[in-house]
């Protein structure tokens, strides 16, 4: 009974580990998870983004992400598009992260 206990803290403590947002930019649309597209305004967005110090503050998929310097240190890769067109979901970079969180839940599954 004593290691059921054990096992189930562990996997409730790792649990969230899944769906953190650790980002890595390609160069190439082909090579990416996700292709966004970065809006001059709030209100045109699908996910308010804000970009974390450290990847200890980057958890869930609520729109605080830590870019790597690795592609294997990311969870998701994604592709910068040049027209909103081309892209899968809309973002904007906030300078606060109260202020982080999807607008247009319907595009949250790009990010699991």
């Amino acid at each position: 009974m004593r290691k059921f206990f054990l096992l189930l803290i562990i996997c409730l403590g790792t649990a969230h580990l899944g769906f953190s947002q650790k980002v890595y930019a390609v160069k190439y649309s082909s090579s990416a998870d996700v292709k966004v597209f970065v809006s001059k305004y709030q209100s045109s967005a699908d996910l308010i983004v804000y970009k974390a110090r450290y990847g200890s503050e980057a958890d869930d998929n609520e729109g605080v992400w830590f870019f790597t310097d690795y592609e294997s240190s990311a969870d998701k890769t994604i592709f910068f598009c040049d027209y909103e067109s081309s892209a899968d979901v809309t973002i904007y970079f906030s300078d606060y992260k109260s202020s982080a969180g999807w607008r247009d839940n319907a595009k949250k599954h790009f990010f699991y």
